[in-house]
């Protein structure tokens, strides 16, 4: 048994590796900046359903986001499932400043936002509510059109790294 002050104390580098041991997929939240009309978005592993009725999804992004900002402005956005080859637009919408579309190819969901070509599936959203939790916020969105986009592999992060399922 632990008491009360040893559970608060955590270090943070141990926090991670263990954390690190859950294998998640990874999305590209995508939008347009209603500022200058162009795509932008970021990469994030912390996705899951929320409700079948009404259709809500979530996800967390850190409070030190540039892109969040621009996103939050957004009508829609679209939640992008990549897949396993798409390590390389992961890694660019990981990056803080320049253009991380520049050589993603994407088309238009019903609202507009960003569906990526070789995505798993998309699903188009709305906010409907942010919570503060710790360093991130918490981003619970109604889900408005999804739909599967192309077969293949997920991508997966594992204990900082990206992988795929052994065939």
């Amino acid at each position: 048994m632990t008491d009360g002050a040893a559970v608060t104390d955590i270090d943070s580098a141990r926090f991670r590796s263990v954390l690190g041991r859950f294998a998640t997929g990874v999305v590209a939240i995508t939008g347009i900046d209603a500022g200058s009309g162009r795509p932008t978005g970021l990469a994030a592993n912390s996705f899951t359903s929320v409700s079948l009725d009404p259709p809500l999804v979530a996800f967390c992004v850190a409070h030190t986001s540039s892109t969040w900002p621009l996103l939050r402005a957004a009508d829609r956005l679209c939640i992008n499932i990549l897949s396993e080859p798409q390590i390389e637009v992961c890694k660019r919408l990981a990056v803080k400043g320049g253009d991380k579309f520049a050589d993603i190819t994407w088309t238009g969901s019903p609202g507009g936002s960003p569906v990526i070509e070789g995505a798993l599936a998309w699903i188009e959203v709305s906010v409907e509510q942010e919570h503060v939790a710790g360093d991130h916020v918490i981003v619970v969105a109604r889900v408005r059109a999804l739909d599967k986009h192309h077969e293949g592999e997920p991508l997966l992060f594992y204990k900082g790294g990206y992988g795929r399922f052994a065939g």
